[in-house]
C-alpha cells in the first residue's frame, strides 16, 4: 500500500491553491469541483478548508497516520498531483516532513516503501490497484 493512504497530513497542513481552469467550469467540465473550492484571488481558487488555519482540505477523508484518501483523487488539483512522498522518488521530501511531524508522524524512510508501492511498478499508483483495500479512492464523483 502507498504510504499516503496511511496518512494524509499534507491534505491538512498545506493550502491547496491553483487556476481556476483546473475546475469542472471549463467548457470540458471535468476537474475539481467548483463547489468544493473558493476564490483566493481573480485567477486562483484554494481547496475549501486550506486558506486558513486549521487547514484541513475539504476533499480529505481521513483519520490522519491511520487511514487517508482524497475523495476526488482522479479530479484532483495539479498541485495535489505534484506532492512527492519522501523517498518515493528516491530521496527525501521536506514538504513531507514538515507536514508528518506537524501531525506528530515520524518522516518517511526508504524502508516504508514496499515493493509493491515503489515507483515504476504496478501498484504506484497511491493503493488505486489494491482492490480489496477499502481506503483505496474511488472513481469519480469523486480528495489532502
Amino acid at each position: 500500500m502507498h504510504p499516503c493512504m496511511t496518512c494524509g497530513a499534507c491534505c491538512a497542513m498545506y493550502r491547496v491553491a491553483f487556476h481556476w481552469l483546473e475546475t469542472e467550469a471549463t467548457p470540458v467540465g471535468e476537474g475539481v469541483p467548483v463547489a468544493l473550492t473558493e476564490a483566493l484571488d481573480p485567477h486562483r481558487l484554494v481547496m475549501r478548508g486550506t486558506r486558513h488555519a486549521p487547514t484541513r482540505c475539504v476533499a480529505l477523508a481521513a483519520d490522519i497516520g491511520r487511514a487517508a484518501r482524497c475523495s476526488i483523487y482522479e479530479r484532483r488539483p495539479s498541485v495535489c498531483r505534484e506532492v512527492a512522498a519522501s523517498w518515493e522518488f528516491g530521496q527525501a521530501s521536506p514538504q513531507c516532513d514538515r507536514a508528518r511531524s506537524a501531525h506528530g508522524l515520524a518522516p518517511l524512510m526508504p524502508v516504508d516503501w514496499p515493493a509493491v508501492a515503489r515507483p515504476g511498478t504496478a501498484a504506484n499508483d497511491h493503493g488505486k490497484d489494491h482492490d480489496d483495500d477499502p481506503s483505496s479512492p474511488d472513481r469519480p464523483p469523486v480528495a489532502a
